[in-house]
């Protein structure tokens, strides 16, 4: 498996770094038995930032935790995309806001580095296809964060 992150902090939180959240990628993918070269995105982001694009892209006028856009989304009737190990899969971008991971951290009582671990987490399994639109899709999405998140000792 190898793992190609582009890390951009446009805040002031110092605490993270890309080593940090690759450490993370690596144990989704090795749960999920995913062994391919992935190419991804984090961006850490303020909370008019994340305003911002949840208005300007969701068309939610209102400040969120986690975005993720997904390059592979599948569109139905679309051929399905044929994965190889040599080539690189570019699964997309995730933002996260530190502001909103500060206040659920301390609203949920727990430490800020087990809300960033699950928000990029999250952000994460949206890029490689699970979401929770659905009641059978997230509870199949929820268990593997939950599972996801104890191999992480959070």
């Amino acid at each position: 498996m190898e793992i190609e992150l582009s890390f951009f902090n446009d805040t002031n939180e110092e605490k993270f770094d890309e080593n940090y959240f690759l450490n993370i990628a690596q144990t989704v993918f090795k749960h999920l038995n995913l062994d391919y070269y992935f190419i991804f995105e984090l961006n850490l982001v303020s909370l008019e930032q994340i305003h911002q694009i949840n208005k300007e892209y969701r068309k939610i006028d209102r400040p969120t935790d986690v975005i993720s856009f997904a390059f592979e989304d599948h569109v139905e009737g679309e051929k399905t995309i044929i994965l190889t190990k040599d080539l690189p899969r570019d699964l997309g971008e995730i933002f996260i806001c530190v502001d909103r991971c500060k206040e659920q951290a301390k609203e949920y009582q727990h430490s800020i580095e087990r809300e960033m671990s699950f928000l990029f987490t999250h952000g994460l399994l949206h890029l490689l296809g699970y979401d929770h639109m659905k009641k059978e899709d997230e509870e199949v999405m929820f268990k593997i964060q939950d599972e996801i998140m104890e191999l992480l000792h959070l």
